[in-house]
């Protein structure tokens, strides 16, 4: 099981980002997906969760209306949309599942797998 978030970067306020989180080795499809972000010298923040037939997803209220979550399951990946994006966004974002319940729902207990991590660093 891997996981690999892409699609950070540099964007000015008030742009947009879509963050990838590719899956291997399972079908992503079947289980939650979360994406976290931390800043430097924060603590890590839930953003968003994904359950299996999106009936239980959420999205954290800082964030409620600009970002959104979705998957492909051609590809296996998963999707955070970013808009409007604003500098107390910049964070590391990272991916990660919950691969022990299938068809789990959100929030699961805990997160078994993560991915590495992309850096998103919106200026003012």
């Amino acid at each position: 099981v891997q996981l690999q978030a892409f699609g950070g970067g540099l964007v000015q306020a008030g742009g947009s980002l879509r963050l990838s989180c590719a899956a291997s080795g399972f079908n992503s499809d079947y289980y939650v997906i979360g994406w976290f972000r931390q800043a430097p010298g924060q603590e890590r923040e839930g953003v968003s969760c994904m359950s299996h037939n999106d009936d239980s997803n959420y999205i954290v209220d800082s964030v409620k209306g600009r970002f959104s979550i979705s998957r492909d399951s051609a590809k296996n990946t998963a999707y955070l949309q970013m808009n409007f994006l604003e500098p107390e966004d910049t964070a590391v974002y990272y991916c990660a599942t919950e691969t022990t319940t299938p068809g789990g729902s959100c929030p699961p207990m805990g997160y078994n797998y993560w991915g590495q991590g992309t850096q998103v660093t919106v200026s003012s």
